[in-house]
């Protein structure tokens, strides 16, 4: 019995190690899907963003953040603060077969929930591309992923009191993805449209990424990365019913991601006479959101409904906050932030331990406070060193005027 409980023990650890990697991969999705989206003049400069957000994510968890999220009360509002991610789990109890005792490793607990407080932090980066100083922008990540986001984390997954109110949300539709996208929402309120994208007559005008490939290379990497955001929320694979709970868990991940496609591209070409490659791809996106706060309960038929939705949601968010003026590049408030919420609401339908009124709870908490926190944080950093680079830099690129190269060189070749 020892040994089958260590090797319990071990398997359980490696698969969350396993599934950490692979959200991790996101990363790489994220910096491929919003260097793909943005101006051939601006790639350079948003891929710095993404590897320097995702190293102070590490590092400010790791400092502070998952010390704040789960060393805090239960129950509670306010957390404990300290330092440093603890001490390793000990094996006497591990051993001795107690029912008590933790079934993986400390450490791979940290590993991943720390690609979790990236992944919110990515939501920011595409939404505030193209016209954002690169270390204001660093700044706030410092915030956000030190302080703001493991907050709510501990009122929810942390034990604290929208956990105890009976919050619900399997792997982060509310908690990472709609977070981040109130973050990213408060960012492009202070921070503004970029230039030439809307006319005084009221008129909107498309502002094309430079390389759909990258973008569609960086969507498929997210949707293979989710299967591990999603089937890590299992946090065990050692037993029939944990195993099985993966298998559907990955089955519902990939049906909702294939129903948002299908959704946005034919809402798309019925509404813009096209198929929207752009649609297409936030669709995708919209579908492992809506189906991240509960992809064990539905059906695979439920879950490819579900995503269906999100990726209808994803399209009339997009149109509609274009006509309030609200600039983001890339889709990510509309993606993460809008059909976030839709995903937190539905998941009553199949979760009977869950419902609307703790759902809409924890809706408002978590979005108020990562929408109000980020929005003093904005403040302050645009009065103490400035947020928005100058009309001239915005103009020649923010490639050249925040990190002092182009990742497309060749294409200036005749101006030099």
């Amino acid at each position: 019995m020892t040994e089958l409980t260590e090797l319990m023990y071990a398997l359980d650890t490696f698969y969350f190690l396993l599934c950490g990697v692979l959200v991790m991969w996101m990363a790489a999705g994220f910096s491929m899907l919003e260097a793909g989206m943005v101006r051939s003049k601006n790639t350079a400069e948003i891929l710095t963003k993404n590897i320097a957000l995702f190293a102070i994510a590490c590092t400010m968890y790791l400092l502070i953040g998952y010390y704040i999220m789960y060393s805090s009360p239960e129950g509670g509002f306010l957390p404990n603060l300290g330092f440093l991610i603890g001490a390793e789990n000990t094996l006497g109890a591990i051993i001795a077969g107690d029912e008590d005792a933790p079934y993986y490793s400390m450490r791979s607990d940290y590993f991943f929930q720390v690609v979790f407080v990236a992944t919110a932090m990515s939501i920011v980066s595409g939404a505030v591309a193209e016209r954002m100083k690169l270390w204001a922008f660093l700044a706030f990540a410092v915030v956000l992923t030190g302080v703001i986001y493991p907050i709510s984390g501990y009122w929810t997954w942390g034990e604290g009191w929208l956990d105890a109110l009976g919050y619900s949300d399997y792997a982060g539709s509310g908690i990472v993805h709609m977070a981040g996208a109130a973050a990213a929402l408060a960012g492009v309120l202070i921070l503004g449209p970029r230039k030439g994208k809307y006319g005084k007559d009221g008129a909107i005008y498309a502002i094309p990424g430079a390389n759909m490939p990258l973008a569609t290379l960086g969507t498929f990497i997210l949707w293979m990365g989710w299967f591990g955001f999603n089937g890590g929320s299992e946090l065990k694979v050692s037993d029939a019913i944990s195993a099985n709970n993966v298998a559907q868990v990955f089955v519902n991940t990939n049906a909702a991601a294939a129903g948002g496609v299908l959704a946005a591209l034919i809402l798309a070409k019925l509404w813009f006479r096209k198929a929207d490659l752009t649609m297409a791809l936030n669709g995708a996106l919209a579908g492992l959101v809506a189906i991240t706060a509960e992809p064990l309960e539905p059906s695979a038929l439920g879950a490819a409904f579900i995503g269906a939705i999100g990726g209808l949601i994803v399209v009339v968010s997009i149109v509609t906050l274009d006509k309030l003026k609200i600039d983001d590049p890339v889709g990510a408030i509309s993606v993460h932030g809008v059909v976030g919420i839709w995903g937190v609401l539905v998941v009553p339908l199949s979760n009977a331990d869950a419902s609307f009124g703790s759902q809409i709870i924890g809706i408002i908490g978590i979005f108020a406070w990562v929408f109000l926190a980020s929005l003093v944080v904005w403040l302050i950093l645009k009065a103490v060193m400035g947020i928005r680079v100058s009309e001239e830099e915005e103009y020649e690129g923010v490639d050249l005027a925040e990190c002092g190269l182009e990742a497309y060189p060749e294409f200036n070749v005749a101006k030099k």
